[in-house]
């Protein structure tokens, strides 16, 4: 009995993990072609193209390990799913919107829609599983940077 657990834990830790990572993967590959970041004048602080990759790939781990202890203690509901494929979508549209449309301001008001979908599901996700939702901690600090860098970039290379 325990063994048919575990793999049902595990396939559900695996799908909530992969599902983001390799969306994000996904998005990677077809904003690569387009993307020019070095070319790009950036602001104080702007990491190497190198890191986003890496922190990315971190984030998208942290939100699948969130959403699978949701799934996986039947916590989560209709409206902790709805917000987290919603920040999910917005934020695998805004890459596309910033790098390969090069919409820069227009990438900026929703990467703030994403702020604020992300900082939703935050809470949700903290209600319903403290440590879910303190995982998604992260994943927020990183989007305020981004959006600073999200502006800051638009602004130095308008």
């Amino acid at each position: 009995m325990s063994l048919s657990i575990n793999k049902e834990k595990i396939k559900t830790y695996a799908v909530s993990i992969l599902v983001p990572l390799v969306l994000g993967a996904i998005v990677g590959v077809l904003t690569t072609r387009t993307m020019h970041y070095e070319n790009l004048n950036k602001p104080f602080l702007a990491p190497p193209a190198i890191l986003f990759p890496i922190a990315w790939s971190i984030l998208y781990t942290l939100m699948g390990i969130s959403h699978g202890m949701l799934k996986w203690s039947r916590l989560s509901t209709p409206d902790t799913e709805a917000i987290y494929y919603a920040q999910l979508v917005v934020n695998l549209i805004w890459p596309i919107l910033f790098f390969s449309l090069e919409w820069r301001l227009f990438s900026f008001i929703w990467i703030i829609l994403l702020d604020i979908l992300v900082i939703t599901m935050t809470l949700k996700f903290y209600r319903k599983d403290k440590t879910a939702g303190l995982l998604q901690i992260p994943y927020c600090l990183w989007l305020i940077f981004a959006s600073y860098l999200n502006l800051a970039t638009y602004l130095l290379n308008r």
